[in-house]
Order: structure tokens, then C-alpha cells, then sequence
């Protein structure tokens, strides 16, 4: 039974490698992505509350992200562990994670971060944003989200380093050895 976050920069490949991780380890994959998505489409009172800031071009409030992931995290198959991808981003998600833990009765096992060189990722993230016709995405628009991501992330990165959860694996290569070294650093 593994309960696990996995973050890193975007571009790292968090969402593939989630998605091996996951299968490997007999664990469900979480996004708040999709935990986003899916609230919305079924219109669930959550949903429903979430997509009323999303139409708006607002970001869901932390408030309203910590019921969503404590609601997800209480569906029965993350009983048996679970990888989650988005959450916590911030010192403040954070604490109330550590709260939403203790409510379900479980303890966070790993904190899996994924790490890749600046330039490599404004390089990757160009070429998906051309290939995927996404003109928004151009490099200092990407540049920018590198640096929002490392002053978002860094204090949260610290406190998990802090209590001894922090794995940090090269999230750049081919799949493969990329996930090969994931497992190794998992069971170290």
C-alpha cells in the first residue's frame, strides 16, 4: 500500500510516468485535473462550485480544491493507496493535506519529485505547444510558468525534504528509463 505524491515542473512527464506508476504499483492515479473535470461533468454540488470560478477564468480556490482531494481520496479505490499529480502545490495546500490525511486515518509514504534542466523543458514544452497548435504556449509564456512553479512549489518541496518523503528522480529521457529509475529510487 503506497500513498504517494508526484510533482515536478511542467513538461517533466509527471502525467506519463502516473500513469506507469500507477499500474505498476496496483495504485489509482489522481489528477486535480481530472478530479476537476469529472465534479464538473457529473454536476456534482462540488462540481457545480468549481465550475462556477472555472467559467469565470478563475482559479478554484484552495477551500474548494482541499473538499475536492478529500472527497476523492475517500473513494474506495484509493483505500489501498494512491498517486497523486497536482496537489499539494503551496505551503498552505500543504497543511491542509496533513489535515485531510489525518481525517481519513492514513499517512502520506513518498513524495516523488521529478526533476528536469530549465532549458530542456522550454525546449520540450515548445515543440508540444507547436505540434499540439497551442499559440498561447509560446517560450516566455512557458518560461514564466517554470518560474511560477519553482516560487509556488520550492517552500512545499522543502517541508517534504524536511520530514524525510522527498525522492527526487531525473524526469528527463525515454520512458522507460526514466521509470526504471522511479522504481529504484521507490524502493530505496
Amino acid at each position: 500500500m503506497t500513498r504517494m505524491l508526484i510533482v515536478g515542473p511542467p513538461g517533466a512527464g509527471k502525467g506519463t510516468q502516473s500513469k506507469k506508476i500507477s499500474q505498476e504499483l496496483g495504485i489509482v492515479a489522481i489528477s486535480t485535473g481530472d478530479i476537476f473535470r469529472e465534479n464538473i461533468k457529473g454536476e456534482t454540488e462540488l462540481g457545480k462550485e468549481a465550475k462556477s470560478y472555472v467559467d469565470a477564468g478563475n482559479l478554484v480556490p484552495d477551500s474548494l480544491t482541499n473538499r475536492l482531494i478529500e472527497d476523492r481520496l475517500s473513494w474506495d479505490d484509493a483505500a489501498d493507496g494512491f498517486l497523486l499529480d497536482g496537489y499539494p502545490r503551496n505551503s498552505t495546500q500543504v497543511q491542509a493535506f496533513d489535515e485531510i490525511l489525518a481525517r481519513l486515518g492514513v499517512e502520506l509514504d513518498i513524495v516523488l519529485e521529478l526533476t528536469a534542466d530549465r532549458e530542456e523543458l522550454v525546449s520540450r514544452l515548445t515543440k508540444r505547444a507547436e505540434a499540439e497548435g497551442r499559440s498561447d504556449d509560446n517560450e516566455d509564456v512557458i518560461r514564466h510558468r517554470l518560474e511560477v512553479f519553482e516560487q509556488e512549489t520550492e517552500p512545499m518541496i522543502s517541508e517534504y525534504r524536511s520530514r524525510g518523503l522527498l525522492k527526487q528522480v531525473d524526469g528527463l529521457g525515454p520512458i522507460d528509463e526514466v521509470n526504471a529509475r522511479i522504481m529504484e529510487a521507490l524502493k530505496a
